[in-house]
């Protein structure tokens, strides 16, 4: 197997991701293969950390509409992305991976506090580290989150794994003829409104000169083939 090109990944999982076609919830068959590609990067020496969304159970904005006030949404949000953080967790070490989860609003008894120094010793041990709760704050999205680790932890790339296999001049289920993007700046992205990820991340992962590889995760092994430097999805950096 080729070296891979990467030393340390930020990989974002969202929740639909994880809820398979259902939607809602948990599908531990989804989970369990992209499990099982997880530790195969693992064994190729890889160091990962994973932000998991919650939108499987819980989508602040969307779910609290106007029936909530806005901030105790997003903590419900929070809350959701640590049982996903946690399915994900058992589903690692079952198949014998070290994992350890970090979540930003404490919870002690089920997760240790997001501690930077920590969270890169245990990647430096081979242990996979998953962040919950988002950035902690209410107003982000866990996009965002996911920026903000990758640049605490000093990764080669954030693995942006989604239901598109790239990023597309406009959205290709309503318009047939849109362009597929190799590569495009982060410039680009915002001037164009493309929906990568939202505006916050978009504009922290440029400021903080992060690479974004986007593709689709209805193939997991597209995690692993990312990693070798295999030419998938869409590219933005720059």
């Amino acid at each position: 197997m080729s070296e891979p090109q990467y030393k340390r990944v930020l990989l974002k999982l969202s929740g639909e991701a994880l809820a398979g076609g259902a939607g809602r919830g948990l599908d531990f068959d989804v989970i369990g293969s992209v499990c099982d590609v997880i530790k195969k990067c693992v064994d190729c020496g890889v160091q990962v950390g994973i932000v998991v969304g919650g939108g499987n159970f819980w989508r602040g904005l969307k779910d609290g509409g106007d029936r909530m006030e806005r901030t105790r949404a997003d903590h419900m949000g929070m809350l959701a992305t640590t049982i996903n953080a946690l399915a994900v967790a058992d589903v690692l070490e079952q198949k014998g991976v070290d994992v350890r989860v970090q979540t930003a609003i404490e919870m002690r008894a089920v997760a240790e506090p997001y501690i930077r120094s920590r969270a890169i010793r245990h990647m430096e041990k081979g242990r996979v580290v998953i962040f919950g709760c988002g950035t902690g704050n209410p107003f982000f999205s866990t996009d965002t989150a996911a920026v903000l680790r990758a640049a605490e932890i000093d990764a080669d790339v954030i693995l942006l794994a989604k239901n598109i296999d790239g990023v597309y001049s406009a959205d290709p289920r309503k318009v047939p003829d849109a362009v597929k993007y190799e590569s495009i700046t982060y410039s680009d992205v915002l001037a164009q409104r493309l929906q990568v990820m939202d505006s916050t991340a978009t504009s922290l992962s440029m400021d903080n000169k992060i690479p974004v590889l986007l593709f689709a995760l209805k193939d997991p092994e597209n995690i692993l083939r990312a990693i070798m430097g295999e030419k998938i999805g869409t590219i933005v950096q720059g």
